[in-house]
């Protein structure tokens, strides 16, 4: 089997390194090694694993080699969170059927008729913000993400459920960001209920109440006749029917609702909160994007605002050059294949790098900077931009995740003036799967706008 280079470090030594820090990991293997190198970083009994940052790779392992790979155990970490019925944790045909039923609820179009309410959701969060008011962005822009999710995907209303689910969640999604509380779900022999005083018997009673509210919620609505005028998520995949005419069952909805809260919460306020640090980084990015805001009039239409361009090139920029993902899905070979001149054998681990591909000289010039103008130059391939993963198992909540993000960022820039605590460049900081400017990073509100 020929492989690409990579380091001959013990394998527990490479894993520790890249648990420890990601990025650095990257990039001190691909100014060694290219941007496809070789690693053992699953343990000390590590099979080769292949992390590929060229977008010809990139592009094969997406399409031309789909079906060489499997994914098996690989995403098991996420299991205990969202579920045997999430479309994560399955393949096959029984993937292809809850993407096609998930797809239409999530698509561009359908979102827009939930524009008005992330907009007064982002407004009724920072109504209160007054000068000289120190804003701690990430749990603010995280706070309006649970409250998106909650209204806009679960179709909740303000009342006892809501509060009740709004509390656990925040409970447990402030948990599983914690290196302490999270290793539990990387090793199973930790997953041991010993009653509500061990760290997994308080879990699985989290999970319980949390499970008891959403099933709840599932039986009330299945109590009435579905109504088709609701654009909340939970509602259009509730009259979803795949080509049998079968929906979903309560278990998969449960499960699918779990998926869109626990990878698009966190991933979305961190971006957010990445959007705002590069803005105050780059005042003449911030005073390009609010002379594009302010020529759309006072209270736009939140679907006018999701397609104006420098909105969406910051967005996208933002989420380029950290991305919250810093990989995509790892494959494992279930079958021999070449790929660009080396050889892969069953069991190898081949994993796309959104971080490796997002920071190529050859396709963004000076990677390490942020330039939103460079997806206004240009249009990038799904092989070189690929912040949501790609192929058939690209994130399904991308568009709402793209969606919120614009419409968050534009009603706040266009409300008030900030000025930010940092005025030198920072390392990311590790939130859970995530990385994110560090819990200092603070926005000083300076005044109003409008």
């Amino acid at each position: 089997m020929t492989l690409p280079i990579g380091s001959r470090s013990p394998a527990l030594f490479q894993t520790l390194s890249l648990v420890a820090d990601p990025i650095a990991f990257f990039d001190r293997n691909s100014a060694k090694y290219g941007d496809t190198f070789t690693a053992r970083v699953l343990g000390p009994a590590s099979p080769p694993v292949v992390f590929l940052g060229r977008p010809e790779a990139i592009q094969a392992v997406f399409t031309t080699l789909a079906d060489a790979f499997e994914f098996g155990k690989v995403t098991n970490v996420f299991r205990p969170l969202v579920g045997n019925e999430s479309l994560i944790m399955n393949e096959g045909p029984r993937h292809l059927r809850q993407r096609q039923l998930l797809m239409p609820a999530l698509h561009r179009e359908q979102l827009h008729s939930q524009g008005h309410l992330i907009v007064d959701l982002t407004k009724k969060q920072t109504i209160d913000w007054k000068a000289p008011d120190a804003i701690a962005v990430r749990e603010e822009m995280s706070e309006i993400s649970l409250q998106v999710i909650l209204q806009v995907v679960f179709g909740l209303v303000p009342g006892e459920r809501y509060e009740r689910l709004k509390h656990l969640l925040s409970k447990l999604l402030e948990a599983i960001t914690s290196e302490v509380y999270s290793i539990q779900f990387f090793f199973e022999p930790l997953q041991q209920n010993l009653g509500s005083w061990s760290p997994w018997g308080q879990f699985l009673e989290q999970m319980a109440q949390i499970d008891a509210l959403i099933y709840a919620e599932i039986a009330e609505r299945r109590s009435h006749s579905l109504d088709s005028s609701r654009t909340d998520i939970l509602s259009v995949l509730m009259m979803a029917r795949d080509d049998t005419g079968e929906s979903l069952s309560d278990r998969e909805l449960r499960d699918q609702l779990m998926t869109l809260l626990l990878l698009g919460h966190e991933t979305t306020g961190s971006a957010l909160t990445w959007a705002f640090y590069w803005l105050h980084q780059f005042p003449e990015c911030l005073t390009a994007l609010r002379k594009e805001l302010d020529e759309l009039g006072e209270n736009p239409d939140p679907i006018a605002l999701s397609q104006s361009p420098y909105l969406t090139a910051v967005c996208k920029e933002a989420l380029r050059v950290y991305p919250i993902a810093l990989i995509s899905q790892p494959r494992k070979v279930k079958r021999a294949i070449e790929l660009e001149g080396y050889t892969y054998q069953p069991g190898t681990i081949l994993i796309p790098c959104v971080y490796l591909a997002h920071r190529r000289p050859e396709t963004y010039e000076n990677p390490a900077l942020f330039n939103p103008d460079r997806f206004l130059d240009r249009k990038f391939s799904a092989s070189e931009f690929l912040p949501f993963g790609g192929g058939s198992r690209s994130c399904i909540g991308m568009a709402l995740s793209m969606f919120e993000m614009k419409l968050v960022l534009a009603t706040v820039l266009s409300a008030r003036e900030f000025v930010s605590n940092l005025d030198r460049p920072i390392r990311p900081a590790r939130r859970g799967i995530t990385f994110v400017p560090p819990d200092r990073f603070r926005l000083t509100v300076v005044g109003d706008r409008r």
